[in-house]
């Protein structure tokens, strides 16, 4: 099996010649270029092709995001992996959608590391435990449904006239259905958006 290729981008030269040579002194692995700037990595890049590429965000000039953005259409073949110390949801999004496939910390230990490379290489998606714990957060939040959307069209018809002020009577008349079948619809309401009173349920689907 041929050696993964790997490339480096880190404005750092401790940590990029630490990364450096942890890669060539480890069987199956291979980095021959390793650039401190990610507009001199742009220029040179696309022409290598290398299967990994391992970028810093934190760069002078061109933050690392901004460079595997306008790398990955040049060679959409080459895995990119974030190394970074940030973990908060606007990198890492930003990262993934700038078309990196892996996202690990700094912190990651160096058989981790080459965990990582390998996974990436053999078509996975590495991230650091907490990096992987708040994409999962993230995408659970934005697929929790909207609280109007649970109510049937009669269930939010009924809460907008209690939202502006009508009584159980006077919706009943206002919708054509009789008293206790009002009563029916606020109990299923209530129930559906977890709330007691219709104050809480009002102020959950129609805030202020």
């Amino acid at each position: 099996m041929p050696a993964i290729e790997v490339a480096i981008i880190e404005d750092k030269d401790e940590i990029r010649e630490a990364i450096k040579t942890l890669i060539n002194s480890t069987n199956g692995f291979s980095c021959t270029h390793a650039w401190s700037n990610g507009i001199v990595a742009i220029k040179e890049l696309p022409s290598l092709r290398p299967d990994v590429v391992m970028v810093d965000i934190n760069m002078p000039e061109m933050n690392g995001i901004e460079c595997v953005k306008k790398l990955k259409p040049l060679m959409p073949r080459t895995q990119f992996m974030m190394q970074t110390v940030y973990e908060d949801d606007d990198n890492i999004f930003n990262a993934l959608r700038a078309g990196a496939s892996g996202y690990i910390l700094k912190k990651t230990s160096a058989s981790k590391m080459l965990e990582a490379i390998t996974e990436l290489y053999n078509g996975g998606s590495p991230m650091s435990a907490e990096v992987a714990r708040r994409v999962v957060s993230a995408l659970q939040v934005n697929n929790k449904p909207n609280s109007e959307d649970v109510l049937t069209d009669r269930e939010r018809e009924v809460l907008r006239l209690l939202s502006k002020g009508y009584i159980y009577k006077e919706i009943a008349s206002e919708i054509h259905v009789e008293y206790e079948t009002v009563k029916k619809h606020i109990q299923n309401i209530y129930a559906k958006l977890h709330v007691q009173n219709k104050v809480e349920a009002i102020n959950k689907v129609f805030p202020k």
